[in-house]
């Protein structure tokens, strides 16, 4: 494939583990995703052979194009495993050195790799030996501490063989709390000779133009916007949607649905679509759309002053566990939202931190 025609101008749904899972992916593809990727896949499970771990690199038939992410340290192991996800169908397959998650770095894979730029150019240059001409492509974050070592690492991974850098504009350390550092992205950009896709806090189109100008970068990235509006991937190709209520609703039916058919529509499947579906409710609830004033939310701060329209829309901005939870069995019932409704609950959803390459 051509990956630097491709990456010019794409709209990218970003690796997330849980996120990513192929019902969700398919959704955000309908609605406009340019590539969609997979959740991260450990190299070292794969090749002993971990079933669950296979089924992260499994391509949806409505995937049009479709890349598989890896972590892992050393370099044949990755190398094999890139072998196993491209003979999979991945049109290119991408190096996990952003992961934040204590659980990830604790073992040096994903961002604790940024501590260590040599190996990220062996690791590369292993994977591309064994897949050419599938590409190879690196994400990164700014460094794994505050002092940043994004421009020493991107060139690493260009020096073995990458064809194109990710950069998340956040530290690891930063996690999620600052807004991302598109300058930073544009250092990248200016810095190596391959495409560079931007990553970090787009929840509204008119981000996507104005962080791509801020930056030069080729494309963009979304993580946690496709999250809590899949549709923002068709903005990017309309402009601003305000979907109201009924209609958000109707697109998450659309989940359930792809679902049931990939999990099953049977007492097992329902179970194990219930805890996606309950997770990704978690994250739809943060949605506002565009303020009165023409003033937008942003990602970093969940808005405070928002009057909902109506009472449908008032019910699917609630975070409140007895809320998402009577959504979802009304979602999975397939019935229309009505009836009595359960009273505001001081109790949250618990929401765990995605692990976002």
């Amino acid at each position: 494939m051509d990956l630097r025609a491709t990456l010019n101008g794409a709209v990218i749904m970003a690796p997330m583990t849980k996120g990513g899972n192929l019902p969700y992916r398919r959704l955000c593809a309908e609605e406009g995703a340019t590539i969609t990727m997979g959740e991260m896949a450990l190299a070292r499970k794969l090749l002993r052979g971990h079933r669950p771990e296979f089924a992260l690199l499994k391509r949806g038939e409505h995937e049009t194009c479709f890349a598989a992410q890896l972590a892992g340290n050393n370099a044949q192991e990755m190398a094999e495993a890139a072998r196993i996800a491209a003979q999979r169908g991945a049109d290119f397959v991408d190096v996990n050195c952003g992961c934040p998650i204590d659980d990830m770095t604790r073992r040096g894979l994903g961002s604790a790799l940024m501590l260590k730029p040599k190996r990220i150019r062996t690791i590369v240059e292993a994977m591309v030996q064994a897949i050419a001409p599938v590409p190879v492509t690196v994400k990164i974050r700014l460094g794994f501490t505050e002092e940043r070592n994004h421009l020493e690492v991107a060139q690493a991974a260009v020096d073995g063989g990458a064809s194109a850098i990710t950069v998340h504009g956040r530290t690891r350390t930063a996690r999620y709390r600052r807004a991302a550092d598109w300058d930073a992205v544009g250092e990248v950009v200016r810095a190596v000779s391959v495409p560079v896709i931007g990553n970090g806090d787009i929840l509204f189109p008119h981000e996507i133009t104005a962080f791509r100008a801020q930056s030069g970068c080729a494309g963009v990235m979304i993580a946690r916007g496709a999250l809590i509006k899949p549709w923002i991937f068709r903005e990017a190709r309309e402009g601003p949607i305000d979907l109201d209520a009924q209609a958000r609703l109707a697109l998450y039916a659309r989940y359930v649905k792809y679902g049931r058919e990939h999990f099953g529509a049977d007492e097992r499947g329902d179970r194990r679509l219930r805890e996606f579906l309950l997770w990704h409710l978690g994250f739809w609830c943060r949605h506002v759309p565009q303020r009165p004033d023409g003033t937008f939310p942003t990602m970093q701060v969940r808005e405070q002053s928002f009057e909902p329209r109506s009472e449908l829309e008032a019910l699917l901005y609630r975070q409140d566990t007895p809320a998402i939870e009577w959504l979802c069995t009304m979602l999975m019932q397939g019935a229309d939202v009505a009836g009595p409704v359960p009273p505001p609950s001081e109790s949250r959803g618990e929401r765990s931190e995605i692990a976002e390459g």
